[in-house]
């Protein structure tokens, strides 16, 4: 899923479609393209599309032997994977290094509040479920509040119920599908004192990752592009051992490579 640009320096998406119902030569052929294009890809994805979708994207990767295609595949369900990639988008616009850029978006999660409100719970197994919610969500009428990031939580919906939420300011992204946004947009969001709600169509991938169509996904986000690029930026930066490329924390996404582990000699302890 592509958001629309968050601002005007916005990076346009490129949607890879079809990934694992197209011909191999045809999807080799878009990324060559790219690369050619802009230098270097990110792709991300959702952990929820098919499984064929991320072998063919390693098959791909694997056959161009580019050290110049980086997959990321988040923990988040797919509204906050769509944020996340718009998030990209806005710092690609910045004077950052290719292997920063796609560093940063392990940075980022952290910084994003994901969740839904669901008509059930029965099927979800993204996060742990109790067994007294997975009766209860076949009682008519409940709803359940989720957080999936930054840390788990569920809660039968109620005058009582309070899910953790962000403690700085944020813009609320949410999209619903089959079910009220009522709770997210009248309650949940006053209490995380969102700065502002924006509704957006639900990913293609969201009934897959909650395990129900009936719900409705929320994601808050940092949104001004100077937060991001300063968060970014003020993490200190090391050249990957194995590639070469400029990164942020401790694997490269291109090579996958791990920093190596540094030991320390034994102190020398003169004798008196």
């Amino acid at each position: 899923m592509a958001l629309p640009p968050q601002d005007e320096r916005t990076m346009p998406a490129v949607v890879l479609k079809d990934v694992d119902k197209r011909p191999l030569d045809q999807v080799l052929a878009e990324m060559v393209s790219l690369v050619e294009l802009h230098g270097h890809v990110v792709v991300v994805c959702s952990q929820a599309v098919p499984a064929a979708v991320e072998r063919r994207l390693h098959t791909v990767r694997s056959l161009l032997e580019s050290d110049r295609i980086a997959l990321f595949r988040p923990e988040l369900p797919p509204l906050g994977v769509a944020v996340l990639a718009r998030q990209l988008r806005q710092l690609a616009s910045c004077d950052l290094s290719p292997g920063v850029l796609a560093s940063a978006g392990r940075l980022l999660t952290h910084y994003l509040h994901a969740g839904a409100l669901l008509g059930s719970v029965a099927r979800l197994d993204r996060i742990p479920v109790s067994l007294k919610s997975h009766a209860r969500s076949w009682m008519p009428g409940s709803q359940f509040g989720v957080l999936a990031h930054p840390e788990p939580q569920l809660v039968r919906v109620g005058p009582e119920a309070r899910l953790s939420g962000p403690e700085f300011g944020t813009w609320m992204l949410v999209a619903r599908s089959q079910l009220p946004s009522d709770w997210v947009t009248g309650t949940l969001a006053p209490a995380w004192r969102v700065q502002g709600v924006r509704e957006v169509p639900p990913p293609a991938e969201s009934a897959v990752w909650w395990g129900t169509g009936r719900l409705v996904e929320f994601c808050t986000f940092l949104p001004d592009l100077s937060v991001l690029y300063q968060l970014v930026t003020s993490v200190r930066q090391g050249s990957c051992h194995w590639c070469g490329i400029d990164v942020i924390g401790d694997r490269c996404v291109f090579c996958s490579a791990t920093a190596p582990v540094t030991t320390h000699p034994p102190r020398q302890i003169a004798a008196g």
